[in-house]
């Protein structure tokens, strides 16, 4: 049995140093625009500042620093420069970020569970006829939420505004639904309830609007819908009573008694807030039962913004073939979302059948699709190959499907790329479709990370050979029970891969917390096998919140590295927990060093801004010393490291200083 637990309580990142003093400029250009004196200057500040943080990278159109003046600029102009410099700032200021460890049988405090409330909130949930808190209040000014999030990523002044203030204003009414149950010590132990009949009752004789509806209206929505909010604040009330619920050391106890343990699912409290409350049997789901109606929707999404993100970028052209990783447990956690998109990528529909088990695909007509047939490359995680082997097989029957199909080879990239490598194989059209990978029975990963933080690898094309072999894999659903090593069939599905494309769908891990991403990311194994030797373009879907959206690789990598690396909200509080916490920054700049080595997206400023946060500051360099020297020398060497392998351009004086330190920090462990 495996007892559940809450996951650690997660807050927004915020911002800090020019980031901090970008949102500050901001906000004096809103009250300011109309000033044709004012506002103009504050726009040259903002463009400024935000050269000076690197936003730059971010965004494509940034005014010149040596030769813009807003003087000369259209008011338009400058609140679309202030609207992208407002967006990308949003992002990282609400980007959540787990802090600390959860500690069994302690309550959640008030703003641990307003950070869990207001996430589980921003969902809508339709099979439940739950609008989350956002949609309600968007529609209170005849505004569609998703409308406002796609005005908000493309940078509308706006509608950045006025998603930052649905934000405010959704946060607000949790917090008034939480503090009505917040003991003394800031605590929740108890929750009042405001949907019971008696509740119901004494609220509809004082006539008075519920605290959170208050809240909406405190926030600048006074036609917000009490009635319409009822369904999801009724929802929040019975999750907090499950957030609050003191089953942990209970179920550890009737457990360790030998007692029966009450079943249920894991996964994502947000996503899915049936796995509350915790300290049950954990189990994960019905294999058999994925992807869910849900997952495929969404699914859909994220489908539909990738490719417009590709088009965008490529003259209204779509991509022939797209990488795709699988994980396990991501996939448990949202019920196979990232299983859908390859599905939906090749243009087949899961089918279930009376009982709920998906184990047939169809094939959606191209005057239904409206678009071609996206060929797909899927490289399955060891995990995912030994939980979810119906699924590989249900992948692999579509594939052929779509291979088959007697469609316009434009319309059809898998029948295109199938024709071409069976040729070329000299194999059937069936086994040259075959396009599911993963390891070989019982192993796990490409082993890529290993190398890498063992920093045992002589050059990038030993961990390239290292993916190819250990990856290359196939599944074939007209050989079950097999994996059969398919070397040549997987370099010449890869060498036509124009995109390589993962998943994040949960606050609780990103692309710098763990070796997994990058161990499995095949973006330069990519670019060694094509005929051209380009770089394929790197995508990552972040599905983490209600407004999922499509970023390349190296927008996440510079996002991850502003929320946590270069975070003071971040390494401050890892350095409060000692020993262990050194260590969790040196592994998440060891990761981002991993990037560097498998798909070249990390940018120099990251490593530069690094080295000024933990090495040229004296007291820094000190406390990372005394608290843990063996962690401090890993970092140090991270740096030489990543300078000698060409991903950091750097100073002499910092190069020299690093070396100094290394001799320092070695005398100190061997006690010289």
């Amino acid at each position: 049995a495996t007892v559940s637990y809450l996951t650690p309580p997660a807050e927004n990142a915020g911002l800090y140093k020019g980031l901090k003093e970008l949102k500050e400029l901001i906000s004096s250009y809103q009250g300011l625009r109309e000033n044709e004196g004012r506002g103009p200057a504050i726009v040259n500040s903002i463009v400024s500042t935000a050269w000076t943080c690197n936003l730059d990278k971010d965004i494509d159109d940034l005014p010149d620093l040596e030769t813009y003046d807003a003087k000369n600029d259209t008011p338009e102009r400058r609140d679309d420069i202030v609207g992208k410099v407002y967006s990308q700032i949003m992002q990282i200021e609400s980007r959540l970020l787990p802090c600390g460890l959860h500690t069994v049988g302690v309550p959640p405090s008030a703003d641990e569970a307003v950070a869990t409330l207001v996430n589980i909130a921003q969902l809508d949930r339709p099979e439940d006829g739950i609008e989350g808190i956002p949609r309600v209040i968007a529609s209170s000014i005849g505004r569609d939420i998703n409308d406002i999030y796609r005005g908000n990523n493309n940078g509308v002044l706006a509608d950045v505004e006025l998603n930052d203030k649905v934000t405010q204003a959704s946060r607000a009414a949790v917090r008034a639904l939480v503090s009505q149950s917040t003991d003394s010590n800031g605590r929740v132990k108890e929750v009042k309830n405001f949907f019971d009949e008696v509740g119901g009752f004494f609220g509809g004789l004082i006539g008075s609007k519920k605290p959170w509806t208050q809240a909406i209206i405190d926030n600048g929505f006074p036609n917000v819908s009490e009635e319409r909010l009822a369904p999801v604040m009724a929802y929040l009330e019975f999750c907090l009573k499950q957030v609050v619920a003191n089953n942990e050391l209970p179920g550890i106890m009737e457990l360790l008694n030998g007692q029966f343990l009450m079943p249920a699912p894991g996964g994502d409290p947000i996503r899915n807030p049936d796995v509350l409350p915790t300290g049950r049997n954990m189990h994960a789901l019905d294999p058999s039962a994925i992807p869910t109606q849900a997952a495929v929707e969404v699914a859909e999404d994220v489908v539909r913004k990738l490719l417009e993100k590709l088009a965008d970028e490529n003259n209204g052209a779509y991509p022939e073939s797209i990488a795709f990783t699988l994980w396990g447990t991501d996939n448990i956690k949202t019920y196979g979302e990232s299983l859908a998109q390859v599905l939906a990528l090749v243009g087949v529909r899961p089918v279930a059948d009376s009982l709920g088990r998906v184990n047939k695909v169809e094939l959606i007509p191209l005057e239904k699709l409206g678009r071609p047939r996206v060929d797909v490359v899927v490289s399955c995680s060891g995990v995912f190959r030994d939980l979810f082997i119906n699924q590989m097989n249900l992948m692999d029957r579509g594939i052929k499907l779509a291979a088959e199909a007697d469609e316009p080879l434009e319309m059809n990239f898998i029948r295109k790329h199938a024709i071409e490598q069976a040729e070329e194989l000299n194999v059937s059209l069936r086994e040259a479709a075959c396009r599911v990978f993963s390891n070989s029975a019982g192993s796990y990963s490409a082993n890529v990370g290993l190398a890498i933080e063992n920093g045992g690898w002589e050059d990038e094309s030993q961990l390239q050979e290292q993916f190819l072999t250990r990856k290359g894999f196939a599944f074939n659903a007209d050989k079950p029970g097999m994996m059969e090593q398919q070397a040549d069939l997987f370099k010449a599905a890869l060498k036509k891969v124009d995109v390589t494309f993962q998943n994040l769908d949960s606050s609780e891990i990103s692309i710098t917390d763990v070796s997994h991403y990058y161990d499995s990311d095949p973006t330069k194994v990519v670019q060694s096998l094509r005929d051209d030797k380009r770089k394929p373009m790197s995508l990552m879907a972040d599905t983490t919140t209600a407004n999922a959206q499509v970023r390349t690789l190296s927008e996440t990598v510079r996002l991850d590295a502003r929320t946590k690396l270069l975070n003071p909200k971040f390494y401050e509080g890892m350095l409060s927990t000692g020993y262990e916490g050194v260590r969790e920054i040196q592994k998440r700049l060891r990761n981002t060093m991993g990037w560097s080595a498998t798909a070249g997206e990390v940018d120099n400023f990251v490593f530069e801004d690094a080295n000024s946060v933990f090495i040229e500051d004296p007291e820094m360099q000190k406390r990372l010393l005394e608290t843990n020297p063996n962690a401090f020398r890993d970092m140090v060497t991270t740096f030489l490291e990543a300078n000698g392998r060409g991903y950091w351009e750097t100073s002499e004086e910092n190069i020299e200083r690093l070396q100094e330190l290394y001799a320092e920090v070695e005398d100190r462990i061997e006690g010289v």
